[in-house]
């Protein structure tokens, strides 16, 4: 609860005081400490301020003041008694005359609670892109949340929880400290000591376990806090509006003078904040050293180096945090500085500064020196924000007056002389504490590596030979272990038959749950092998690599080299692909790439594509899916040209992308990123495709004759040694044979089927065009499920699923050309559709990528029939 939330004549104790570290030490001096006993007085007749009591004084805070104070009321005292059946509290009424000694018991009980919530320290992660901060929150968390050698991995917030024990004592001067913390006794021989464990420590005497809750946060990463793109004002929001306890802000230990950029702007912020000096391994074998404990005293941060990849250091970094939140840290490396920016810059903000500090509503939320910078740099946000000021007019003026001063003095403008001043700052740091290896020189790894897999010659073949691999082993590899599934999944339908009684029950299970959900499970592996390449070249580093040298291409078809990432994350799922548009600061462009992101095949279209390349084309499999993602790819360059062209203008912006060092993915975290995929893969079946394969059965289903009640088949079904049902060469009386009339689902599909005629799709593969409107997987479980009843081949039973050669029977190449065609292009499923809603801020985009994509996709289909149907 908030102190804003209490009513006249309510106490409460403090729990713990958000805000900016000036607003937070402004309201402590006041008395506002954790722990202390809080009284409502009075409220204003506009209720606003309100008066407290607090240590035997009166004071009066403003309601959005009193929002940033947490504390326990007596009302969450009383309901927790009465939870805990404490018989002296929970008879307790609301005003009610209490006793001293009810009172008493009351006052402890929530003082007991508010120590109990004050180990619940909210973290936000805070950090530049491939500086491993997701990794971090994984190791931390014990969270699966894929990480990424290249920019845009993380476009939202991730939140994960963790516990920690820790062995804490009062010291002499009754100061907190951790055993761990100030004494550094487990620095080399403690090897029990894990995140989340408890200390082991049997030395420890005079300290005992005290565990806290950490709730993690995980914000997308970002070179600075502007309001230049998306996932920096995402960041910077959040720091303001949620006002996390302590920030972690996760620094690349080989690139310190770019990452400690951000590190300044969250200082202006005036932040609560623990630096971790992450991938520091990388930074000693470099030779390179690091004076971290004095750069923290410069920087008035506490530093502590990590290996997010092993977990080195991880547990040192919390007992951290825990020490700068409860206050028991060296205040030489916690105190609060001011990054100084020369004398005329500091000039020009204080005197912006002492405007915003007119208004009192402002300084619980911001820092007024973070402000005055951004107003100054001519920051949209802070100009929005100004624009609702009454000090607006004053505001304006000074900035004027103060922008024509710097051009004339510092001869740039404030802006671009800010991020000299941060960057002289940091450089003058690093003067005093870093110094760098000095040995042969010589070309690096990465630079080798370059130096062929960019070459002018080299880059584009090498590409796409690493596309043909990934898909050939993902063809010829996923189809033993697919084979093995298909067996598994007859044999359970072929026992399902035998052991239950005819009637629609058995029906529904064999032709609607088998069929249905096998016939899509057994393409699991296909889709696990992708993305296990897929997470290999996203962890080595390649993936930046692929745009680097796509982006001459992309530009002439009028769009960002960092497009090309989003693509190929689309050939995973299009819908994190679609939220990963979020780091292309165009506008124009962005919205492009979110246009024809739906062309990249998604590994949901695989099952379609195995089951028909497999079928129709077993010969040259590699090779038609290699064209397929190709055609995909030459499609969206197309589209992506029409759009920029005639659709939608805007400037081009140069092209900014970090190339980070190759590194050598991880098994743990590439096979984590590949079961999360498959586990989501086999959510799916659980949910989405048994309820839409029992549906369609349900619609081919009925309405059912009482005829068939009757019907005997010609001759009974055998079963042949491999386990499947095969048919007899007399022909079996089927359901849809003796019905009078035709059923739902069919009744749907000949609707629609005239408009498929062209392309010779009956109205079975109809029906299957559209139920992958929901999610392509269902395309080939409706499939199953229609033609569930139909006779097959006995000689190629044990050789191809049931599905293959039912269609082989239903299809010509040139048709199943086609329809691979249609699938590729068509309507995006519905989770695709409502992520470009949101990320493009209405339904007026999404509803023109589901139109232009169907039409595209009609056109592009009949082509291929056309052209395929001459062979």
């Amino acid at each position: 609860m908030k102190l804003s939330d209490l009513h006249t004549g309510e106490r409460g104790v403090i729990v713990k005081v958000a805000g900016h570290g000036g607003f937070r030490k402004r309201i402590v001096e006041m008395g506002f400490v954790k722990g202390k006993t809080v009284k409502v007085i009075l409220n204003a007749p506009l209720r606003d301020p309100i008066e407290y009591e607090i240590m035997g004084y009166k004071i009066s805070l403003r309601r959005e003041e009193a929002k940033l104070v947490e504390v326990i009321s007596e009302t969450e005292a009383v309901n927790d008694a009465r939870l805990r059946h404490d018989e002296n509290l929970k008879a307790l009424e609301s005003g009610s005359d209490e006793s001293d000694e009810v009172r008493m018991q009351l006052s402890r009980r929530m003082e007991s609670m508010a120590a109990d919530k004050r180990c619940v320290i909210n973290v936000a992660l805070v950090g530049n892109p491939n500086c491993g901060k997701t990794s971090l929150f994984n190791m931390a968390s014990g969270g699966h949340e894929h990480v990424g050698n290249y920019s845009g991995v993380t476009v939202d917030a991730k939140e994960g929880f963790m516990d920690m024990t820790v062995k804490v004592r009062r010291n002499e001067k009754g100061e907190m400290e951790i055993f761990h913390d100030n004494l550094g006794q487990c620095a080399d021989n403690c090897t029990s000591c894990g995140i989340g464990s408890t200390c082991s420590q049997k030395d420890a005497e005079g300290f005992e376990d005290k565990t806290y809750h950490f709730r993690l946060v995980d914000l997308p990463g970002t070179y600075s806090l502007s309001a230049y793109s998306p996932e920096e004002l995402y960041v910077r929001r959040h720091l303001i509006d949620d006002t996390p306890d302590i920030v972690i802000n996760v620094v690349d230990s080989s690139n310190l003078e770019r990452n400690l950029y951000l590190t300044t702007q969250l200082i202006d912020m005036h932040q609560r904040m623990v630096i971790a000096l992450n991938m520091y391994d990388e930074l000693q074998h470099s030779g390179d050293k690091l004076d971290y404990k004095q750069l923290g005293s410069l920087l008035g941060v506490p530093m502590v180096p990590t290996i997010s990849r092993t977990g080195k250091g991880v547990r040192d970094l919390f007992e951290k945090v825990i020490a700068v939140y409860e206050n028991m840290g060296d205040t030489a490396l916690e105190r609060h500085i001011h990054v100084n920016h020369g004398k005329e810059l500091e000039h020009s903000i204080d005197r912006i500064k002492y405007v915003f500090q007119k208004n009192q509503d402002l300084r619980s939320k911001y820092s007024t020196r973070y402000l005055a910078i951004k107003f100054l740099e001519g920051d949209s946000e802070a100009q929005h924000l100004v624009e609702t000021l009454p000090q607006h007019d004053e505001l304006v003026a000074v900035r004027f007056e103060e922008t024509k001063r710097i051009k004339d003095t510092l001869h740039d403008t404030p802006d671009n002389a800010i991020t000299d001043a941060k960057y002289g700052f940091i450089q003058g740091a690093l003067k005093e504490t870093f110094q760098p290896h000095v040995g042969r020189p010589g070309k690096t790894v990465t630079e080798k590596i370059d130096a062929v897999v960019t070459n002018r010659y080299l880059g584009f073949p090498l590409f796409f030979a690493v596309l043909f691999l990934i898909f050939y082993i993902t063809f010829q590899v996923g189809a033993y272990p697919m084979d093995w599934i298909d067996w598994l999944v007859s044999q359970v339908s072929a026992f399902v038959k035998y052991a239950m009684p005819d009637g629609v029950l058995k029906d529904m299970i064999v032709d609607g749950a088998i069929s249905g959900v096998g016939a899509v499970i057994v393409f699991l592996p296909n889709i696990m092998i992708l993305y296990l390449f897929i997470s290999i070249l996203e962890d080595s580093g390649y993936m930046a690599r692929a745009a680097f040298i796509m982006d001459k291409l992309m530009h002439r078809m009028g769009l960002h080299g960092k497009s090309f990432i989003p693509m190929v994350m689309g050939f995973g799922c299009n819908v994190p692909a679609i939220m990963a548009t979020r780091t292309i600061e165009n506008p124009k462009s962005r919205l492009i790439t979110m246009l024809i992101t739906p062309f990249m095949s998604c590994s949901a279209r695989i099952p379609i594509y195995v089951v028909l390349v497999g079928a129709f084309f077993p010969l040259y499999g590699a090779w038609v899916m290699l064209g397929l993602y190709a055609l995909g790819i030459l499609a969206a360059i197309l589209m992506a040209r029409v759009f920029s062209r005639f659709l939608m203008k805007g400037e081009d912006l140069p092209f900014v992308m970090e190339l980070p060092p190759y590194r050598m993915p991880t098994a743990k975290s590439v096979l984590i990123h590949t079961w999360e995929k498959g586990r989501q893969y086999l959510q799916k079946m659980g949910g989405i495709i048994l309820v839409f394969s029992l549906i369609i059965w349900a619609l081919s289903y009925f309405p059912h004759s009482t005829e068939t009640d009757n019907v005997v088949p010609t001759q009974s079904t055998e079963f042949v040694e491999n386990g499947r049902a095969a048919a007899s060469p007399q022909h079996e009386v089927t359901v849809a044979e003796t019905q009078t009339s035709p059923s739902y689902l069919q009744r749907i599909g000949q609707f629609v089927a005239p408009v498929m005629q062209p392309m010779h799709f009956d109205w079975k593969m109809s029906v299957g065009i559209l139920s992958g409107v929901g999610a392509k997987e269902l395309v080939v479980s409706t499939l199953a499920v229609m033609y569930a009843g139909e006779d097959v081949d006995a000689d190629s039973a044990s050789t191809d699923t049931h599905l293959s050669q039912v269609l082989r029977q239903n299809m010509t190449p040139a048709s199943a050309l086609a329809y691979l065609v249609f699938i590729l292009f068509y309507f995006p499923c519905v989770a695709t559709i409502t992520a470009i809603k949101n990320e493009s801020g209405g339904w007026k985009w999404a509803t023109f990528t589901a139109v232009y994509t169907t039409i595209f996709a009609y056109i592009a289909s009949l082509l291929t029939y056309l052209i395929a149907s001459q062979f």
